[in-house]
């Protein structure tokens, strides 16, 4: 047992040197760190029944982004001096052992506010508590205190954007300076009887060379994400000019966006620091967007899902969820799996979903156009199944602004305009009219004339021949006619909102069945599996 003060610092998310209090405190006059992550199994070990590689909660290339981002800590840690302690299990347990054996008198640790971590921290400060043991767990990996904007609204989280930037203002550290760099760590302790890994490979994890054929085109890391930040910063007119939702989804080769949400996610960039460099860039020119179009703006939306999804209980569902609307969406499994796999005939849904499963990450209007293809556009399909399948595949999934995301892109809340439907033909035409996109991700119609290239059931069966693609054989008939199903969409939508404006709110499982029953009689032509 080492003797001296020692402290743990446990990484989660916050997986940087930069902007990180939690790391400062703990390393601020103690004789010992002992900087922890913990593979929990849960998370990391292979799940071979999931509809991709990977554990039961991530796909792999998820998965291989933190191990990048854990190795890119563990050498800069190894630079002051230190180094990453990687241990495995339950992170609950195994904390609480090293508490124990490692003589802390100091944990610190970045502070979460998913459900899954308020839960294990609650349990943790309480054990340390009892030991006499120190906890520090700063707000640092978003701009504002979630709980401090609910209580300034009067114990309810703000419900729209505009309210919450009101109330949120400006972060009460945006004038000072931002520790941006440790110059040592104190050494380890001793480590007693616990067992310490390097960073594990994939393969170390227990994954074969054949669940490894995607590969994202971006690596993880603090050091990735500064060198990221670095290279779009100078563009000042580009960082001037951003304005969301405009962009291009078809881009691929360099994507017409900054990439940095899963940095952000994994907390390989401070949103502290990345807040700062943006006020600089305004500061410089002559004029700028403004919130919410700015990248700014985006980074205010981040803190705003946030703080909607800290204070909503069962803010990840339909039922039990106040600020949810009740829709009595389809149960069918075999539309959710066309779109998961990329075959539901509409070439750029499919490109998109392609994309989706090789990089891990597409634009966000290619994210809003495949959500409302699944849901309210096209398919009729729960929310929560393409919830579930973003949560597994994407690298930047987050908690908060993935659940959110949904609940707009669904018309479930925060947007009510069910009518304005993406057109999985006209939309991605409008950017790529040679459909460059979907040659690359559905190679399968790379030959396909671009006339034909975003509907190619309409090609004559002579020009499918010359391209090498029959449709119905080489690549899928549509799953559903557009026009058919998105007007059938719309009725069921604007039935479903009359219930809920009618009962309150206050719709029971049995009024959703009653509904369901009422939208199958009356409905016009509900859209088939075609065969």
């Amino acid at each position: 047992m080492a003797t001296g003060s020692g402290s743990l610092m446990w990484f989660r998310k916050g997986l940087r040197i930069h902007d990180n209090p939690a790391l400062e405190r703990a390393s601020g006059a103690s004789s010992f760190l002992y900087p922890v992550f913990v593979i929990d199994p849960r998370y990391m070990a292979p799940d071979r029944r999931a509809f991709s590689p990977g554990s039961s909660l991530a796909g792999l290339n998820r998965i291989r982004f933190l191990l990048e981002s854990l190795s890119d800590l563990d050498s800069s840690l190894r630079k002051l001096g230190s180094r990453l302690l990687v241990l495995k299990g339950d992170p609950g347990e195994v904390l609480v052992r090293c508490l124990k054996e490692w003589n802390i008198n100091k944990l610190c640790f970045e502070y979460d506010t998913e459900p899954y971590y308020q839960s294990l921290d609650e349990k943790l400060k309480s054990f340390a508590s009892s030991a006499g043991i120190e906890t520090f767990s700063p707000v640092s990996h978003t701009l504002f205190n979630p709980a401090d904007i609910i209580e300034k609204n009067g114990g309810r989280p703000p419900l729209s954007y505009q309210s919450f930037v009101k109330l949120a203002g400006k972060p009460l550290w945006e004038s000072s300076t931002l520790n941006l760099s440790i110059s040592s760590l104190p050494p380890i302790g001793d480590v007693g009887s616990m067992e310490i890994s390097e960073v594990p490979t994939i393969i170390e994890l227990g994954y074969s060379d054949s669940e490894l054929v995607d590969e994202t085109p971006f690596r993880g890391g603090e050091s990735e994400a500064l060198k990221r930040l670095k290279e779009f910063l100078p563009n000042k007119a580009w960082v001037a000019n951003f304005e969301k939702p405009k962009g291009d989804p078809s881009a691929f080769d360099k994507p017409d966006t900054t990439v940095l949400s899963p940095y952000l996610k994994f907390g390989c960039l401070s949103s502290g620091y990345f807040y700062q460099c943006l006020n600089d860039v305004y500061r410089d020119v002559k004029k700028h967007t403004q919130p919410p179009v700015s990248l700014l703006g985006q980074l205010l939306w981040r803190d705003f899902f946030y703080t909607v999804a800290f204070g909503t209980p069962n803010f990840d569902r339909m039922k039990g969820n106040r600020i949810c609307k009740q829709i009595p969406w389809d149960e069918r499994d075999e539309l959710l799996a066309a779109w998961r796999e990329a075959r539901t005939g509409y070439p750029w849904i499919d490109a998109i979903m392609v994309q989706l499963k090789k990089w891990g990450w597409m634009h966000h209007l290619a994210r809003h156009c495949v959500a409302c293809f699944l849901t309210r556009g096209d398919l009729f399909v729960h929310w929560e199944k393409g919830r579930d399948v973003f949560e597994r595949l994407l690298i930047d999934s987050d908690w908060a602004i993935n659940n959110g995301n949904w609940l707009w892109l669904s018309c479930s809340s925060f947007f009510y305009q069910y009518n304005r439907i993406y057109s999985p033909i006209s939309f991605g035409k409008k950017y790529d009219p040679n459909g460059n996109y979907i040659r690359h991700f559905l190679p399968v119609l790379k030959d396909m004339p671009k006339e034909y290239i975003y509907e190619p059931w309409t090609a004559p069966l002579s020009v499918q021949t010359k391209a090498k693609c029959i449709i119905g054989r080489d690549y899928p008939k549509t799953v559903v006619g557009h026009d058919s199903a998105s007007k059938e969409c719309r009725r069921k939508m604007g039935e479903a909102y009359a219930l809920n404006q009618r009962l309150n709110g206050s719709v029971s499982e049995q009024d959703l069945k009653n509904l369901r029953r009422k939208l199958e009689e009356d409905r016009t032509e509900e859209p088939k599996l075609k065969e």
